[in-house]
């Protein structure tokens, strides 16, 4: 294959890495780019290289103070190459140093790159040794075996794979490995043991030690040559915490090798589940209990991932395209986050979502328009939910009451045809009348579901502060009356009055 050839034509930037060692370490082909550059500029003078071609006579100029100047690397970044694309326009070439190698944890090559054809200049790539093969073989690691190398000054936690041997890099100083500190234990525990290497191969320089976590900010010898090894591991208490292990777990249940009653099945017999575990989780909110919660939303989720394997398995659907067209939603109805649009309040954004909703129906061919003004509330509700849904409705186009005080005289209307009902009749009255006080507490802005529900909850407390009294007495149901029993009930309103 023929090397591409250098336009001579243009403004030209050699970029090279000085390497993980020292001057003996360095390729002769890089070592005489160096040396002959009539104009040589560092990313930093903060390598063991730098001082060695100091004393040899070579001029150089470093951008050292610009890390001064800023307060993100960002911005070091893409001020250190706009100054070299300067310095190029008025020299024709000029070479460029940085450690290790120009192409492994370098923003600022990769912003040359991206940049330079763009001014005209061309970026040439004079090579050079990364830190990663000398820090492979001090630590006796084989990269066939999986490995991730992340930048630590700008770590996510979903970048983080607990069963890959993970390097990260440009661990600068203490606050960077601060930060790298915390976003590790978003993944792993308090005390997993990852190693700090400075100046890996450097004779005299290098430095390796073993922390556990929690102590890694306080490591002594951080600089410009750190970074953080962190060993795979699929120990338990990590996997756990992964979402794609879930995946692993409901595909082995499901598996001819799993559960008989998982692989059973199906989306039809497991759908009573998905609601019963739904009103789990509307318990535990109720009840305000965070653990409860954490448990019930697993139970939940389990459901999802159960319909999501089933349909992975007939060929429809995986979780992964769940979580896709969730992402893609949710983003797509955000534009006033994610994109131009703008919402001063939570009316504005609400109407933006709105839209979005209407022309996505229009994109699917759904002619809205022609549409029954109540379509779209899901015919599965609770009874008192899908009411107060189709009033709302309803309400929209304006086929509504004008005064609450017509709500009110509706609700007595009901009340006494109810009550004039034949029993044949009385079914349909009633439901008249429940639907009248739905409307009633739409009215209110109160949700009747809600509203209901806290009357269920003060009934159920009532309730069973009698059984608590019968039982202090030794007493049963039987050994009682309606008398004494509502007694203790306005004993227990008494009590709980203000708090419920």
């Amino acid at each position: 294959m023929e090397a591409k050839r250098l336009d001579k034509n243009k403004n030209t930037i050699t970029v090279v890495g000085l390497g993980a060692g020292d001057l003996d370490q360095l390729p002769y082909g890089i070592y005489r780019t160096l040396k002959q550059a009539d104009q040589l500029y560092l990313r930093t003078k903060e390598h063991p290289v730098v001082a060695q071609l100091a004393s040899e006579g070579v001029a150089l100029t470093s951008f050292d103070e610009v890390y001064e100047q800023h307060d993100g690397f960002a911005e070091v970044y893409a001020d250190i190459v706009e100054r070299l694309l300067g310095k190029v326009q008025e020299a024709g070439h000029i070479v460029y140093a940085v450690p290790g190698h120009p192409l492994v944890a370098e923003r600022t090559v990769q912003l040359l790159l991206e940049e330079g054809p763009n001014r005209g200049v061309q970026i040439e790539i004079g090579g050079g040794q990364s830190f990663i093969d000398p820090l492979f073989a001090r630590l006796h690691i084989d990269p066939i075996e999986g490995f991730s190398l992340l930048d630590g000054t700008a770590l996510s936690a979903h970048q983080v794979s607990p069963g890959l041997h993970t390097i990260i890099a440009q661990v600068y100083d203490a606050f960077v490995a601060s930060d790298v500190k915390l976003t590790l234990m978003e993944v792993l525990p308090d005390d997993y043991v990852v190693t700090v290497a400075t100046a890996v191969g450097v004779a005299g320089q290098e430095r390796i030690e073993s922390v556990p976590l929690y102590e890694l900010d306080r490591v002594e010898h951080f600089g410009n040559l750190s970074l953080v090894y962190v060993p795979p591991t699929t120990d338990d208490t990590v996997s756990y915490r992964q979402f794609s292990y879930l995946k692993e777990i409901v595909a082995i249940l499901r598996s001819p090798d799993g559960c008989p009653w998982d692989r059973e099945q199906t989306h039809q017999s497991i759908r009573k589940n998905l609601i019963e575990e739904t009103y789990e989780v509307l318990e535990t909110i109720d009840d305000e209990d965070p653990d409860a919660m954490c448990e019930e939303l697993g139970d939940l989720l389990m459901q999802i991932m159960l319909h999501s394997q089933i349909a992975a398995e007939d060929g429809y659907f995986t979780v992964d395209d769940v979580v896709a067209t969730l992402n893609e939603k949710l983003v797509r109805r955000h534009p006033h986050v994610f994109g131009e649009k703008s919402a001063n309040d939570s009316e504005e954004a609400l109407a933006n979502w709105q839209e979005i909703k209407a022309q996505e129906k229009a994109a699917k061919g759904i002619d809205v328009a022609a549409a029954s003004k109540l379509s779209g509330i899901p015919r599965d509700l609770p009874a008192l939910m899908y009411a107060y849904k189709l009033q709302k409705k309803a309400a929209e186009v304006g086929f509504d009451w004008d005064d609450i005080a017509d709500v009110y005289k509706k609700v007595e209307e009901e009340y006494n045809e109810l009550r004039e009902a034949s029993a044949e009749e009385r079914a349909g009255e009633l439901g008249d009348l429940l639907f009248a006080v739905v409307n009633l507490a739409r009215f209110l802005k109160i949700d009747p579901e809600e509203a209901l529900a806290l009357t269920n909850n003060k009934f159920k407390k009532r309730f069973s502060y009698i059984e608590g009294k019968l039982h202090e007495a030794g007493r049963t149901f039987e050994q009682t009356d309606l008398q004494e029993m509502d007694k203790w009930w306005e004993e227990a309103k008494h009590q709980t009055k203000g708090r419920e």
